[in-house]
């Protein structure tokens, strides 16, 4: 098997992706790109089955045997027991997913959370290597439903003691917030969320709307007008958090929320004031990879 061949699977909550590709520099060549459903209403051996499906497939289609694949999955491996923690797929919580796809699919693997792994695809094939002068550290930021992050120096996910490195969702912005799935209140991710601004915009009118006619509709609508600065404001606060302990050379933002355009010049000017440097030089970009950079990220771990 040749090294630039890479195999990642990508976990999620409706779908399992799969792709193999040969990368040469900064370019790849997909060999194959597919998915089966996840199915996670039948149970976690089910996933496991599905999973062991897909590679059965990528097999097939290519004519290659893997030595090893790299997974991506919603959640983390707590490293002290390998369980699986903090995913919205309920039936994988506390179960020993990266043991038991190694026992199945009998290959090396390695294992990453899902943001770390476009975290780690925007860094080496997206956005970064667009850059005019080389970056060692980047973070990828997910504003969607939820809100996580991805932490990568060189060419490495960081993923720490505890398995949580770059999960900037769940620090607490407002004491006094809404309660959070974590046990917390007022996490970053009750905030400044797609659903926790639809939610605040709720709160204020009485009425529900969509984010992207909240962003559509700020020039006439006060309440609109005041959602979007609540989330520039927490946004500038809860990157500066980030800015000022790991300073990346660069920040790349995902998820639906990254499609809020304004958020990358009155977003990243609310930073500035949480910043400890008089100064903002961090460049911020836009995704370029899309929807492929959690499965590709998942075949460079």
């Amino acid at each position: 098997m040749k090294d630039n061949i890479h195999w990642g699977i990508d976990l999620g909550g409706t779908k399992i992706e799969g792709v193999v590709f040969e990368k040469q520099g900064n370019e790849i060549d997909i060999l194959c790109r597919t998915r089966v459903p996840t199915e996670q209403e039948h149970g976690y051996e089910h996933i496991i089955a599905q999973i062991d499906k897909l590679v059965n497939i990528l097999k097939k289609e290519t004519g290659l045997q893997p030595s090893k694949i790299g997974i991506g999955t919603p959640g983390a491996t707590e490293p002290s027991t390998g369980l699986l923690k903090n995913s919205n797929t309920q039936c994988l919580l506390g179960k020993p997913l990266f043991a038991d796809l190694r026992d199945k699919l009998q290959l090396e693997l390695r294992m990453a959370n899902d943001a770390n792994c476009f975290a780690l695809a925007e860094a080496q094939l997206g956005a970064v290597t667009e850059l005019d002068t080389p970056v060692d550290v980047v973070f990828g930021i997910i504003m969607g439903t939820g809100v996580g992050g991805g932490l990568v120096v060189g060419d490495k996910v960081i993923n720490g003691t505890h398995g949580i490195g770059g999960e900037w969702g769940h620090n607490v912005l407002e004491p006094d917030g809404h309660p959070c799935y974590c046990g917390k209140a007022g996490c970053t991710e009750t905030v400044i969320s797609g659903p926790s601004l639809e939610r605040y915009y709720k709160e204020q009118t009485g009425q529900k709307k969509a984010l992207r006619d909240i962003v559509k509709d700020r020039t006439f609508d006060p309440a609109a007008e005041k959602t979007m600065q609540r989330l520039f404001r927490y946004f500038g606060e809860g990157v500066a958090r980030l800015i000022n302990v790991i300073d990346p050379g660069a920040i790349v933002l995902g998820g639906g929320v990254s499609n809020v355009d304004a958020l990358y010049d009155e977003g990243v000017a609310q930073v500035v004031p949480y910043l400890f440097n008089n100064e903002l030089h961090t460049p911020f970009l836009r995704p370029k990879l899309g929807d492929s950079a959690g499965v590709i990220g998942a075949a460079l771990l």
